[in-house]
């Protein structure tokens, strides 16, 4: 039977079980669960493609079509010096249906690719009713008879209900992955490269081991905190009217509205260093930007005010700016954060965000082909994992997709290089992270090249022409 149908999930494993070897299932109709559907199907497997939709809504959601978009309409830069362009251009490459659909149903947009939302939806919706490989059940995992477990149990299934998860699969998530695998909002500070921050105003060191002593001579501070390179943090020196400066632009800046059923959550679990700075001009002073324990370099003194940058992947290529969790827009952040000292230029791999979001601790649960460590038959995609933003939910769909087919045939799985895009954000989100955040695509994850180049334009595109000829010569063999 293909396109929608109405499904008894028990009336299936009484008829018989051996069935439920016969395909691979996806739960989530979104932008990772319709690409991991449609990379199943061209291989000619069959899919069973659960979506709750139109019996029950998120509170986001509101269009019957799959691959609905509930944001913005934009895909994002198409240049391949963008970090997300880079993205977009591998998976073309590797035959992605929502970036083909994306590039079909395209609006004027510059450099960027957006598209026409309802147009987008309805042509990915058709192209998976029509695949004689796809069934799409509307029903609810975690309710309608419908579980996890059980489904794991008897075959191969792909995880990718976003970051609204209905509360009842949460659940069955939350005891599957263990009290601390789950998380259900995302509070997360600025990201940024390492090589766009000014060494010459930036020191290393942690708190009070960088400090003068009393008693020690200033050369010999200098040459001891020499030795204090690549320290767990960098710290930039803020001076009294560079302060004064900064918070009066943090207080004033435009924040992003909330949705209703985000803020109370939201707001109880972490303060915005916004709402933080309200609370008096010296607060700050007294809490993340505390200058305690340093002295900054340059004057032999303890700074009036320090930002600390907290190293944030293993390669120590890019630092979030610690205490920093904010609710400002994303221009905004770039326009009040590069007051800093320090950040003048300063590229950020990450925006913060305040949001719900339902993610799970990939990195102690997830490898690198987004299989769950703990079961091999389960494998998770989209923002459930960790990756943010469109185009890095379709790319963890494609990759989770063509590793269950892979699994499914019983051969071996599919790493992606990590000097790709693609590969490099399944890296990220598999490898150990204490701290870990949602993550989207950027130049910092990538490991860094060979040679050194100071043009940044021409550094982004020789990493991109890097990972397109290692795309294609994959595509090769």
């Amino acid at each position: 039977m293909y396109g929608t149908i109405e499904f008894c999930f028990k009336c299936a494993k009484v008829k018989g079980e051996e069935r439920m070897n016969d395909y691979i299932t996806v739960i989530g109709g979104g932008l990772a669960g319709s690409e991991a559907a449609y990379q199943i199907a061209k291989r000619g497997i069959k899919v069973r493609l659960y979506e709750m939709k139109p019996n029950r809504f998120s509170p986001a959601h509101s269009n019957q079509n799959l691959a609905e978009i509930v944001c913005s309409n934009s895909f994002k830069s198409n240049l391949i010096t963008n970090a997300c362009g880079l993205l977009k251009e591998e998976l073309r490459m590797l035959d992605s249906l929502l970036i083909r659909v994306a590039d079909e149903t395209a609006v004027p947009a510059g450099q960027a690719l957006a598209v026409d939302r309802e147009k987008f939806s309805e042509r990915v919706t058709e192209e998976l009713k029509s695949n004689p490989n796809i069934e799409i059940i509307n029903l609810e995992c975690g309710n309608d008879g419908l579980h996890l477990k059980d489904i794991a149990e008897n075959g191969i299934v792909i995880v990718a209900t976003g970051p609204l998860t209905s509360d009842n699969l949460a659940k069955e998530i939350s005891e599957l992955t263990g009290d601390e695998g789950l998380h259900f909002y995302d509070a997360a500070a600025p990201i940024v490269e390492k090589d766009s921050i000014d060494m010459n105003i930036a020191f290393w060191g942690d708190r009070y081991d960088q400090e003068r002593g009393k008693e020690e001579d200033v050369e010999e501070w200098k040459n001891r905190i020499k030795g204090l390179s690549e320290a767990d943090y960098i710290n930039l020196p803020m001076n009294k009217e560079e302060y004064e400066n900064f918070v009066n632009e943090l207080v004033n800046a435009e924040v992003v509205e909330l949705h209703e059923f985000e803020k109370r959550e939201i707001f109880e679990g972490c303060m915005p260093i916004e709402i933080m700075a309200k609370r008096g001009l010296d607060t700050l002073r007294f809490g993340p930007l505390k200058p305690v324990g340093f002295t900054d370099p340059r004057t032999g003194f303890r700074p009036y005010a320090v930002v600390q940058l907290r190293q944030d992947n293993k390669e120590g290529t890019i630092y979030n700016i610690v205490g920093f969790q904010t609710n400002l827009k994303f221009g905004e952040q770039k326009r009040v954060f590069t007051m800093i000292p320090g950040l003048e230029n300063a590229e950020f791999a990450k925006y913060g965000v305040m949001h719900r979001n339902t993610y799970i601790n990939s990195p102690e649960l997830l490898d690198e082909t987004y299989n769950f460590k703990q079961n091999k038959n389960i494998y998770f995609a989209g923002q459930i994992t960790g990756v943010e933003g469109y185009v890095e939910s379709i790319s963890s769909g494609l990759v989770a997709g063509l590793n269950a087919c892979l699994k499914f045939a019983k051969k071996e799985c599919k790493i992606y290089d990590d000097r790709t895009m693609i590969g490099a954000l399944a890296k990220y989100i598999s490898i150990e992270n204490k701290r870990f955040q949602p993550m989207n695509a950027n130049f910092g994850i990538l490991p860094v090249l060979d040679e050194k180049i100071k043009d940044k334009k021409e550094r982004y595109n020789t990493v991109a022409s890097r990972s397109i000829d290692i795309i294609k010569n994959d595509l090769k063999l």
